[in-house]
């Protein structure tokens, strides 16, 4: 399993980088998204510390924007799991409240007396701050919505299960609420240690990191 996650490595290294800022419109409207975190290292470079895709069609530049950019941690689990390990790495008890979900009228309304919403947008902006500033990404273009929802899980899976992709002790992950987040290495707790790439999943992979080169190229 190291030999392929380290191929996979490579693979996406070979992609171009984005950080923060970036034109979300001009993302492809589907794929796949692999992230990096300044400090985390493997397989002789930087580390993978999250796969994910969106489930909408042509969503992916949406789905970035919610995590990189729209403070609203109830619309993106991983922002919401990056406040968390601030919070739990400080020791603030505002956790408690930071891990509810608001999503709807009817909670906003039972907790609106409770929740200091000023700390709330000071933590929403620690985080964009942790993103903007330690992330970077790749992305995959894969327009089919099965075989995305495939690979994402597979890629998950492989790096989970990889011995050699641990993470430093400095991780901010280290302080995560969830043990899966902790143990892992990945800020996921989903499609962790199930089914990793086959190669010739790899070569299907390959395949579309060639044909994003041949269009960046040809452009």
């Amino acid at each position: 399993m190291a030999s392929l996650c380290g191929e996979l490595h490579d693979l996406v290294h070979r992609l171009e980088r984005f950080s923060f800022p970036f034109d979300a419109m001009g993302m492809p409207a589907n794929g796949i998204y692999v992230v990096f975190e300044a400090g985390e290292e493997a397989h002789g470079g930087h580390r993978v510390v999250r796969v994910g895709t969106h489930t909408g069609e042509g969503q992916l530049g949406s789905r970035l924007d919610q995590h990189f950019v729209k403070e609203n941690k109830d619309r993106s689990i991983f922002r919401k799991n990056i406040g968390s390990a601030l919070l739990r790495k400080s020791h603030d008890p505002f956790l408690k409240w930071w891990d509810l979900d608001l999503t709807t009228r009817e909670a906003r309304r039972r907790y609106a007396e409770k929740i200091d919403f000023a700390k709330q947008q000071e933590i929403e902006a620690q985080v964009s701050r942790h993103i903007q500033r330690k992330l970077t990404f790749v992305v995959f273009r894969i327009d089919s919505k099965a075989i995305r929802l495939d690979m994402e899980s597979k890629m998950i899976s492989t790096v989970s299960l990889c011995k050699e992709c641990g993470a430093s002790d400095r991780w901010l992950g280290r302080y995560s609420t969830k043990e899966k987040i902790r143990s892992s290495g990945l800020w996921l707790v989903n499609e962790l240690n199930k089914k990793p790439l086959t190669f010739r999943d790899f070569e299907t992979l390959k395949q579309f990191t060639l044909d994003r080169l041949a269009t960046k190229k040809k452009n």
